[in-house]
């Protein structure tokens, strides 16, 4: 993979090596790593990491946290390893299939898993012309895969969670619910008075708790685009650029 660039993140706290015209991480993954309730001195799994953005986005915001990514994709896992290398950041890229879970990481737990699992279903979407980037939004494995891939690897009381498009809400809700308890559900919000394109949610092995729906999370200022420049709300400026958490309440 020759063609790259340099991207910031966090205001220039995270950096890293992206392919131009492959999938590109975006909001979307620091918006996910803002939401992993995570400690010092934790362990924590990503599932189809791509080049190790929202692992180092959450490990530049919790000291002392373990990451380690799984990823399918042999240039997106070394570009992972470049960019965990040159951050000095903790962080062990696997290659490897998540049906088909490495050895290195079948009899090992964490204590949070999370994903950004594709967005768009391969039988019900349109191929884009990069392969990289087209696995990573429309891969084959089914959703309910992902979720009991990450449920098998967190520990007891452990999380897990993910971010996707609002379409694929009653799958995916209906395979946590299936391995996973105390469910928290916050949909992302464009603007005021606009539907929700994007959720996060999040499980716990072993939880008892009633699910949750909580209020959107809004992302930009106004009902409408007005002028040039960025028009993120305090709350999404401060993740964005500071590094700021994003808990799911109570």
């Amino acid at each position: 993979m020759d063609d790259l660039t340099h991207t910031d993140f966090l205001g220039g706290r995270v950096q890293a090596w992206q392919p131009a015209r492959g999938y590109r991480a975006g909001v979307d993954a620091v918006l996910l790593a803002a939401s992993v309730d995570a400690a010092p001195g934790q362990s924590v799994l990503e599932l189809g990491c791509g080049v190790g953005v929202a692992s180092l986005c959450l490990l530049s915001r919790v000291e002392g946290l373990r990451a380690c990514g799984l990823e399918i994709q042999d240039a997106y896992a070394d570009l992972a390893r470049r960019n965990a290398q040159e951050a000095g950041a903790d962080f062990e890229v696997v290659t490897g299939d998540l049906t088909a879970m490495p050895a290195t990481l079948r009899e090992r737990q964490f204590d949070h898993v999370f994903a950004n699992p594709p967005y768009f279903k391969r039988d019900a979407s349109v191929a884009a012309a990069d392969p990289g980037r087209d696995m990573a939004l429309g891969g084959d494995t089914p959703i309910e895969l992902w979720v009991e891939a990450a449920a098998k690897r967190v520990r007891p009381k452990g999380t897990v969670t993910f971010i996707q498009r609002v379409e694929r809400l009653p799958e995916l809700l209906c395979a946590m619910q299936a391995r996973l308890g105390s469910l928290q559900l916050m949909p992302i919000t464009p603007r005021q008075g606009r539907e929700s394109q994007l959720f996060l949610i999040r499980g716990r092995k072993g939880g008892r708790a009633g699910f949750r729906l909580h209020a959107g999370i809004l992302m930009h200022e106004g009902e409408t685009h007005q002028r040039d420049g960025e028009s993120y709300t305090s709350e999404i400026l401060a993740v964005l650029r500071e590094g700021a958490a994003l808990p799911f309440p109570g």
